[in-house]
C-alpha cells in the first residue's frame, strides 16, 4: 500500500479522468445502493481471487465504509507479485464521500432483501 488518499484528491482525479481504478470492497448490496462514479465493486472475499483483474492497472483506490478495511485490501493488491502500480486507501470511506454516488436501480423491497447479505468484511 502507498497510502492513504483523502475524497477531495479522489475527486480531482476523477474529474481530470485520471486513469485510477476504484475497487469498492463492499457487498454487492451495499454497492447497489450508493457508489463512487466509474468503481467497480469486488467484494473483500472476492478479492484474492479476483486481483489478477487488477494486477494490470497502474492506480488503484480502495473503498470501504469507512476506511478500514480498505487499508487492508490495498496492501493485499500492493503485495501482488503482478502489482506494480500505486495504490491508495480512500481515507475517509464510503460514509465520508460528500460527492455525488451513483445507484444502481431496484425497489426499495429488493435493497430490503440483499441488505441482509451479511457483513460487508471479515473484521
Amino acid at each position: 500500500m502507498d497510502g492513504e488518499i483523502s475524497a477531495e484528491e479522489l475527486q480531482e482525479l476523477l474529474e481530470a479522468k485520471a486513469d485510477v481504478r476504484i475497487v469498492d470492497i463492499r457487498s454487492p448490496a451495499a454497492f447497489r445502493r450508493g457508489h463512487i462514479p466509474t468503481s467497480e465493486n469486488v467484494p473483500f472475499g472476492e478479492l484474492t481471487a479476483r486481483i489478477e483483474d487488477i494486477a494490470d492497472a497502474e492506480r488503484v483506490v480502495t473503498v470501504c465504509p469507512h476506511g478500514q478495511a480498505s487499508q487492508q485490501a490495498a496492501r493485499l493488491i500492493g503485495s501482488y507479485e503482478g502489482f506494480s502500480g500505486r495504490v491508495d486507501s480512500l481515507e475517509p470511506g464510503i460514509e465520508g464521500w460528500p460527492y455525488d454516488l451513483e445507484t444502481d436501480g431496484g425497489t426499495d423491497e429488493q435493497a430490503e432483501e440483499t441488505a441482509e447479505e451479511g457483513p460487508e468484511a471479515p473484521f
